[in-house]
């Protein structure tokens, strides 16, 4: 008996674990930094020399482009990260489709719709609709429109994309939306080889391939349905076989993004009532992380997922001034999402960073502790150098709009801004991402004694103190303070290479 009361206990004790440890990973404010559930990380890598990306390859659609950056690259397979970037034009519709690994979406320009259908949760958009029928049949018959909630995103958005979760986007402006994907290959919810994997619903992949304005290839790829018979097809949607090769995407020439003529019918509220939906979204996620905080006791209870999991924020604007962590005024303003402000991310196992350094600004000097990041430009020039275990440089150049440069964990990164300032999204394979600072308030150097640093680089107590105090009440930005017309170290050469 005692025997069979022991096993019970272990086996109750093991449900506890299972179901707290998962919703604590999924949702709980109290997450190890430390932690990084992340596949790989142990191959051969070599980042001695390190370059600047721009679009390989590019895929036109009816209604816009994608762009592919070079995901067979040594330093994107190390890093586990794959990049596109899409440009969607107009009335333009990404359709539906998952993905086997999770990722990020950041808005660079443009506006629209967009939804994520989250398994198993409600419909909470309905709409009825009445329906007269012929003469000789009942007078009318009522049915109504169901979906789960539309999402409207803008400019400065970041959207989180888990695996497996079906989206997609719809550009209801008037100008182009771009938007750069970055998704996790070595993420433990990608079981299957360490490659990018798009399951089209709708659609199909059957267009040229360019590289540099030149055709390479033709590439084919089809919707899910196709690859299903007809019969069978039609037979479990309960449609005709029309309908069911309709499906299949049988004949269809426009790609994965394509044009919606008149325009989408979606069903969303009022602004106001949005507002009011938001609040109350916010109010119900902050009550849960304090009741998550107060109830971490004993109890066989597992059913966080399905009250959160549906309910749960998307889509977060890294852009609003009113979110930065460090401001600035003469240097500019960093912001940074991670899961305490972002719960979604414990998902998706990515953070991300926004910069914006004013003019001739300098960043400190630092290094990510947890993660790789991956660095792309918006707007202006930025002078950057990154330094590698061996004290060597491995980039040394000028990155403009457009660029992507990988940094690898540990590595150190300087970075300046050029006269006409610098505005840069830094990704992050880490939920809750850290960096630790060389230079300013809460840096190395501050939390060094004054003898430590004296000895360790041979300069007097003096200028051991000038080195730890100058930029002591700055945090994140600098303000410039050495103007000069050259900058020794970055050569006309590097920027070429950073250029090319």
């Amino acid at each position: 008996m005692a025997t069979i009361a022991f096993s019970r206990l272990s086996i109750y004790f093991c449900v506890l674990l299972l179901c707290h440890g998962s919703m604590a990973q999924l949702f709980g404010p109290n997450v190890n930094p430390w932690h990084n559930p992340r596949q790989g990380g142990f191959r051969e890598c070599r980042f001695d020399r390190l370059q600047a990306f721009e679009p390989l390859r590019r895929v036109r659609s009816e209604a816009g482009v994608t762009e592919y950056f070079d995901e067979k690259n040594e330093q994107f397979q190390c890093t586990g990260t794959f990049v596109i970037r899409r440009v969607i034009e107009p009335q333009g519709l990404l359709v539906p489709r998952y993905s086997n690994t999770p990722g990020m979406v950041y808005i660079i320009q443009g506006r629209g719709s967009m939804g994520l259908t989250f398994p198993g949760c409600p419909a909470t958009y309905q709409q009825q609709f009445q329906q007269f029928l012929p003469e000789g049949q009942s007078q009318s018959q009522k049915f109504r429109d169901e979906h789960q909630k539309i999402h409207q995103f803008r400019q400065g958005d970041i959207v989180a994309l888990p695996a497996g979760v079906a989206h997609w986007f719809y550009n209801e402006g008037d100008a182009p939306v771009v938007a750069l994907y970055v998704f996790d290959l070595n993420n433990n919810a990608n079981q299957l080889e360490p490659r990018q994997k798009e399951f089209l619903l709708a659609g199909n992949n059957n267009r040229e391939q360019q590289m540099y304005g030149r055709s390479i290839e033709q590439h084919s790829g089809q919707n899910i349905f196709s690859g299903f018979n007809n019969e069978l097809l039609s037979e479990a949607l309960g449609v005709n076989a029309l309908v069911a090769k309709r499906l299949q995407g049988q004949n269809d020439q426009r790609g994965e993004i394509i044009r919606v003529k008149n325009g989408l019918k979606l069903l969303r509220p009022a602004f106001a009532q949005q507002q009011e939906q938001a609040q109350q979204q916010e109010q119900a996620q902050a009550q849960y992380q304090v009741q998550y905080s107060e109830e971490q006791q004993p109890s066989t209870r597992c059913n966080g997922l399905d009250e959160n999991f549906c309910t749960i924020k998307a889509r977060l604007n890294i852009e609003n001034p009113s979110r930065a962590d460090s401001y600035n005024p003469r240097a500019g303003r960093i912001t940074r999402l991670n899961s305490q402000k972002f719960p979604i991310l414990n998902l998706v196992q990515l953070s991300a960073t926004r910069v914006n350094l004013y003019q001739n600004a300098i960043l400190s000097p630092f290094w990510n502790v947890n993660a790789h990041s991956l660095v792309y430009i918006v707007q202006g020039h930025a002078r950057v150098q990154v330094v590698s275990n061996l004290g060597k440089t491995v980039f040394n150049g000028v990155l403009r709009p457009g660029q992507l440069l990988i940094i690898p964990q540990h590595y150190a990164v300087l970075k300046k801004a050029e006269h006409e300032g610098c505005q840069y999204i830094s990704f992050k394979t880490n939920a809750n991402s850290m960096v630790s600072h060389l230079a300013g308030k809460n840096s190395i150097f501050r939390a060094m004694p004054v003898d430590v640093i004296a000895n360790a680089y041979r300069i007097s107590r003096e200028q051991a103190r000038s080195l730890k105090n100058n930029r002591g009440e700055e945090l994140g930005a600098f303000t410039p303070r050495y103007q000069q017309q050259t900058y020794p170290g970055f050569s006309n050469e590097s920027e070429n290479e950073a250029s090319e």
